[in-house]
């Protein structure tokens, strides 16, 4: 099959053709039909998640049909349509995973960083952390949802019942959060890079009621704040910006050091938390809210052959 493969870090993708992966117990063989490309995938890509499988097939938004079943594999037939997200593997005994924190499994393995992943023709996965599509979304819609649909969601469900939320950085995570949040009757304000008018413009165009420079203070304070932007500086800048008792959600897997501040925009009893991974729960919950919702995703397509360029832009 062809394959994109890093082969390490820093490095570009390498074109392959690999034998074709085989199903083990409780897996399935997918015919990737779309893989996303995300930010994680450059994380893992430029060194910064270190612990990467090498050589090793990216990509954690796939979407695609079973081709063959593993022994025992029995939630779906040959066929059906799927979409495999980060979280891949968990080991199912330890007291996270025991306590419905499987997120948080010390065993767990994720898809594109120590699992193949969806650069490539097939590729495999276990059923259990596999997901049925609704029917009308097509394949490359459907991708972002796997993860920047996943992660935004279970974000904006660490900010509680906040109903004036302020989103920073305002790309693949965001464009798909603020609908669902506009769809729960919530209030959301938009922040982008400093002079980013087009990004500014598209958060208005979803409902935003205030699109500014990440900088700039809002017109009121938040009841709670998502950051998907990777920046540190920004959390200073989101509790500065959060009324009392408000909560901070840190919604990426990577950030650049939160600088020092001063303890009284925290005091208060605000709240600063970070998001890990995503549950099955999540997954469920999050698939059948975007298609109520009617959620879009913002999408451009490319062969897999150029995925490199993908990725340099």
């Amino acid at each position: 099959m062809y394959a994109q493969l890093l082969t390490a870090a820093r490095q570009p993708l390498v074109a392959a053709e690999l034998p074709p992966p085989r199903p083990g117990p409780g897996q399935l063989l997918i015919a990737v039909r779309a893989c996303a490309v995300c930010r994680t995938d450059l994380h893992v890509l430029d060194g910064e998640l270190a612990e990467p499988k090498l050589p090793l097939v990216p990509g954690h938004e796939i979407i695609g049909t079973v081709v063959e079943q593993g022994e025992a594999a029995e939630r779906f037939g040959i066929g059906d349509r799927v979409g495999v997200p980060w979280l891949g593997w968990t080991c199912g005994v330890c007291d996270y995973c025991r306590r419905g924190q499987e997120n948080l499994c010390d065993r767990a393995r994720f898809t594109g960083y120590q699992i193949d992943g969806g650069y490539a023709e097939l590729t495999v996965a276990d059923e259990r952390y596999c997901f049925p599509i609704d029917p009308h979304y097509g394949d490359v819609e459907a991708a972002p949802l796997m993860c920047a649909g996943l992660i935004g969601y279970r974000t904006l469900r660490m900010a509680g019942d906040a109903q004036l939320v302020g989103i920073y950085g305002f790309g693949a995570a965001a464009h798909i959060v603020a609908q669902v949040a506009r769809h729960q009757g919530r209030r959301f304000f938009a922040f982008s890079r400093p002079g980013d008018v087009a990004a500014q413009d598209f958060a208005r165009s979803l409902g935003a009621e205030w699109a500014g420079d990440s900088t700039a203070p809002p017109p009121e304070p938040l009841d709670a704040a998502l950051i998907f932007a990777t920046v540190g500086a920004l959390v200073p800048a989101a509790l500065a910006a959060t009324r009392k008792g408000g909560t901070v959600v840190c919604g990426g897997i990577h950030m650049s050091d939160i600088p020092s501040f001063p303890y009284r925009i925290l005091w208060e009893e605000r709240v600063v938390r970070s998001v890990a991974n995503l549950t099955r729960r999540d997954a469920e919950e999050f698939l059948a809210l975007a298609a109520d919702a009617g959620v879009r995703t913002e999408t451009v397509t490319y062969p897999l052959a150029e995925a490199n360029r993908v990725l340099d832009e």
